[in-house]
């Protein structure tokens, strides 16, 4: 088993080197494979965001019946109880209450759908923008590399036909162009990985972050309706606003009419 878990080994190294090797010399295909697979990624996105829509339009549909059908309830309670049908009158207004719970809920859920459906969409376009700049940054280090790798050759080639002093200056010769050529491969590394930090963008992103955490906490305090400034503060012995309507506070409301 020692024996052939050694040649797996083996074998996947040669892989890994043979697929090392065409990734170094073929980097637009990485980019090519990259944009393809953002492309993808995006169009399942946006699937869901078409969905998220798609709920939204059918609960706003819903609250337009719904609210339609209260009104016309609201009418026959009152024409009813004017011709002293009390019973179908009682039996009316007890259908307007359930219908008036769930015209709440409905509501409820349209906003939640609509606050989740514009994050996302906001979350799509700055995973775009992000990805486009990304992408030219990267055309841009491509088109300066191979810029540099034409020079280096035809610097190599001219230095070829210029040095012909024997056969040790041919081999101090190739000694100097193998160090020259790691110089430049190094060097060329640490310069990209340099150019690769933009502590401008590291930035903006934090602010955005930190703008959206904002927005988010504003929301919520605007939804529980506290104040967003910097003095609001919450009384902890304050009883919670109640967020359905149930039977009780119906009876309650009811009396109280």
């Amino acid at each position: 088993m020692a024996f052939f878990a050694r040649i797996g080994r083996l074998v996947r190294g040669f892989f890994g080197l043979f697929i090392g090797g065409l990734e170094a010399r073929n980097p637009e295909a990485l980019m090519d494979a990259a944009k393809q697979d953002f492309r993808n990624k995006m169009v399942l996105y946006n699937q869901a965001l078409a969905r998220m829509a798609g709920i939204a339009e059918r609960l706003k549909s819903q609250i337009r019946i719904k609210t339609d059908k209260s009104k016309e309830l609201e009418t026959r309670i009152l024409a009813n109880h004017r011709a002293g049908n009390m019973e179908l009158a009682g039996s009316l207004a007890r259908e307007l209450q359930e219908l008036k719970t769930d015209l709440q809920r409905d509501t409820a859920e349209l906003s939640e759908t609509e606050e989740a459906y514009q994050n996302n969409l906001r979350q799509a376009k700055i995973a775009q923008k992000d990805f486009e700049e990304k992408i030219r940054k990267l055309e841009s280090q491509l088109s300066a590399v191979r810029v540099k790798e034409a020079q280096a050759e035809a610097a190599s080639a001219l230095n070829n036909v210029a040095f012909k002093v024997g056969d040790m200056g041919d081999t101090m010769k190739t000694v100097e162009d193998v160090l020259n050529k790691r110089y430049e491969e190094s060097a060329g590394k640490a310069r990209l990985a340099k150019d690769m930090i933009d502590t401008g963008v590291l930035q903006e992103k934090e602010n955005e972050r930190k703008a959206l955490e904002q927005n988010a906490l504003a929301d919520f305090l605007a939804s529980q309706g506290i104040s967003a400034g910097p003095a609001a503060a919450v009384d902890a012995n304050a009883p919670s606003a109640a967020k359905d309507i149930g039977p009780a506070q119906s009876e309650g409301a009811k009396a109280g009419g």
